[in-house]
């Protein structure tokens, strides 16, 4: 895989492939409560408030189990005796294949620490199976086991300093010198937002140097965004050009990572027109911004394009929140008559049916979101750190406690990865496109026709005829693949449907020479997504590729790519990446 480091310290190699969680396991517990809209209100309210479910959860769950007698006393027995077993050496319970918190080898040859571990297993067993005995409703079940899964993963031998073996191998080698950086990290991670632990060294990449390095020029600034428009480096380029509409959270440079790893740099290698929308970094000073701001920026931003390459349409590729803008931007169209300026779009891990999908029904009451909107409203924005702060809980394992080792019990740097530097640019979101996203979540509204309006337009999604070519990730904890698939049902048009591999954003950067990569596509999109996925052939490969062929398709005939960037009274004001990407 490509390293954009320009420096052979640095390396950029993406994270380990996240696996597809066991039916039943903690970590599909953690992925099924999670979503955009309980995300964002958990950001305000602070995260850690979910580590304690509601009191009428907890009555619930010790009623359901009082009434279970027999179960617990069978489930405590259960218990007992693996006790015993593991006191007596002769328990077999053993982690999975993936846990690589056990995966030293004095975790099974050590006989205090085989013991650590196989108790901490034993007695989490038991944890999942009292949850299953309860059989609650779904939402106190998703409560419970939400609050479990922290709990079970704080509670880990492995987060001991004085039972992690690699904390005390380190200790050792070092003279205690580990000890002493990792306690110098703990304090400077505690002291700073996001307040834990830091997953890439600040200075690991330089912006416009290692990463968002595409050649390019600002063609239009505007109080919200910038337009970037990419140097071409084919001789012919497609005729309809792409507009990239990135997410409002975090920054638009995931499309344009590492040389290699870009998805940017492999659309301009196609011959595509590439045009990106670089959001600016708001603050208290634009607290009214609003989905009709964000809606009104796009329009702007296709505007210009058309002007520049002289077309009357565009394509359209939007990334998670900016699907959700886009989308209701299309149905603006619709309603106004003017749908024919889009040629083709394309939503990559968006969600526009929340149902069983973010959960605020499950994990939220009408006053938490009420005391969310309300804190972004009196600050005037939601802050960036507590967004990652949020981001880092739904995985502890991978997110906390994998570092918390590292950084803390063995004193070492994290592993420089472009895509989790990326992640620790954080930005801010206004409060009011805070509020409305909360808005439309909560009430499912892309859902209901007319029920929520983007520029004075009634949105119904039916009458968004344009073609559709969505993706998601099959172990995606944030925006789940099944709640991805149901965008082609609400969607009128003809859709594609490609499920890549990894999480929310490992499926996205998925470039092309990956051994490992694969999508899943079919002919057809079923009302089902368990139907679409018995359809589903699986493809070596990325799907990148797949989606310039199938735009290509789109795109109208080749034509001479331009000379100069910019053009008709719209000329270069600067560099790609741009300035407003370096907004603090």
């Amino acid at each position: 895989m490509a390293q954009p480091a320009t420096e052979p310290t640095r390396t950029a190699s993406a994270p380990p492939a996240e696996g597809e969680p066991a039916a039943g396991s903690p970590e599909q517990a953690a992925e099924a409560a999670t979503g955009l809209d309980m995300v964002l209100v958990d950001a305000a309210r602070g995260p850690l408030r979910r580590l304690v479910p509601p009191a009428g959860t907890t009555l619930r769950f010790a009623s359901a189990l009082a009434r279970k007698p027999d179960a617990v006393a069978r489930r405590a027995g259960e218990l007992v005796q693996e006790v015993a077993r593991i006191a007596g050496g002769s328990s077999e319970i053993a982690p999975g294949k993936k846990d690589k918190r056990f995966a030293d080898p004095a975790w099974s040859g050590n006989p205090l620490l085989r013991r650590a571990m196989q108790l901490h297993l034993a007695t989490a067993r038991t944890a999942w199976e009292l949850i299953e005995d309860a059989d609650l409703d779904w939402q106190d079940d998703e409560r419970i086991r939400f609050t479990a899964t922290n709990l079970v993963d704080a509670l880990a031998p492995s987060n001991v300093p004085v039972l992690n073996p690699l904390s005390l191998k380190a200790a050792i080698d070092t003279g205690g010198k580990s000890a002493v950086k990792g306690l110098s990290r703990f304090v400077r991670d505690l002291a700073n937002p996001p307040r834990v632990p830091t997953m890439v060294e600040p200075d690991a990449f330089t912006v416009g140097e290692d990463l968002a390095v595409s050649p390019g020029a600002v063609v239009l600034r505007t109080e919200v965004f910038e337009l970037i428009q990419y140097r071409p480096t084919t001789e012919k380029v497609r005729a309809v050009p792409l507009v990239m509409v990135p997410p409002t959270i975090n920054k638009y440079y995931i499309t344009d990572l590492a040389p290699g790893r870009s998805i940017v740099e492999h659309y301009v290698g196609a011959g595509q027109q590439v045009f990106m929308i670089s959001w600016r970094n708001p603050d208290e000073r634009h607290a009214d911004w609003d989905l009709d701001t964000y809606g009104q920026a796009l329009l702007d931003a296709m505007d210009a394009v058309e002007r520049i390459t002289g077309q009357e349409q565009v394509a359209l590729q939007a990334f998670c929140s900016g699907g959700i803008i886009t989308a209701m931007v299309l149905a603006h169209l619709a309603a106004t008559g003017k749908q024919d300026r889009v040629r083709a779009a394309s939503y990559a891990v968006t969600v526009l049916d929340w149902s069983r999908a973010g959960t605020v029904s499950a994990l939220m009451d009408r006053e938490a979101v009420e005391a969310a909107t309300e804190r972004s409203r009196k600050k005037g924005y939601l802050d960036g750190a507590q967004l990652a702060e949020v981001f880092a809980w739904l995985r502890p394992n991978d997110l906390v406690w994998n570092y918390w080792v590292n950084n803390y019990l063995q004193g070492k740097p994290p592993p420089n990865f472009d895509i989790l530097y990326w992640n620790a640019d954080t930005t801010r979101m206004t409060a009011g496109l805070h509020r409305d996203f909360i808005d439309v979540a909560v009430r499912n509204a892309l859902t209901e026709p007319d029920a929520v309006s983007m520029l004075g337009s009634p949105v119904d999604l039916s009458k968004v005829t344009v073609d559709t070519y969505a993706t998601a990730g099959v172990a995606d904890h944030l925006c789940p693949w099944q709640a991805c698939y149901r965008t082609t049902q609400l969607l009128g048009g003809e859709s594609r449907f490609v499920l890549s591999t990894s999480g929310h954003i490992a499926s996205l950067v998925n470039p092309p020479g990956n051994p490992k990569s694969t999508f899943q596509v079919a002919q057809q999109t079923p009302p089902d997504a368990d139907r679409w996925m018995k359809q589903a052939e699986t493809v070596k490969g990325s799907w990148w590729p797949d989606f310039m062929d199938w735009l290509g398709e789109r795109s109208g005939e080749e034509i001479p790519a331009p000379a100069e960037l910019g053009g008709n009274g719209l000329e270069p004001l600067a560099d790609a990446p741009g300035t407003y990407v370096f907004d603090k």
